[in-house]
């Protein structure tokens, strides 16, 4: 009983100090002024924000894709937690196709934080 209580009370206290992505998102724009990196004749990307952020001296690398929405001019935002270089592969490859360089050079970083979709 003690061993359950104890696993209970071990995943409140991890999900009480999570961050949802929305949250992590608004923290990430908060800390960093990004690098937009817009794809006006991609069908399903709009643009790409990359952010730099300094947490506990240490540098962490962030993608914002805004992907489009069918019938809109609005578009979903989605988190990615990518590698120190991604922005510069990414920046150049994008204005010949923003999906390919999407899918090479951010996509592979899908699962790092949990908050991107899944195309599978």
């Amino acid at each position: 009983m003690k061993s359950i209580l104890l696993i209970f009370i071990l995943l409140l206290s991890i999900n009480v100090n999570s961050q949802s992505c929305e949250e992590l998102m608004e923290y990430v724009k908060s800390k960093s002024y990004g690098s937009t990196y817009s794809s006006y004749t991609s069908d399903a990307i709009q643009k790409v924000t990359f952010y730099d952020v300094v947490i506990d001296y240490k540098t962490h690398y962030f993608a914002i894709v805004c992907f489009k929405r069918k019938y809109s001019y609005d578009c979903s935002e989605y988190i990615y937690q990518v590698g120190y270089n991604t922005k510069f592969n990414y920046s150049l490859d994008y204005l010949d196709s923003a999906g390919k360089a999407f899918w090479k050079h951010i996509q592979p970083y899908n699962d790092n934080l949990g908050c991107a979709p899944n195309f599978n």
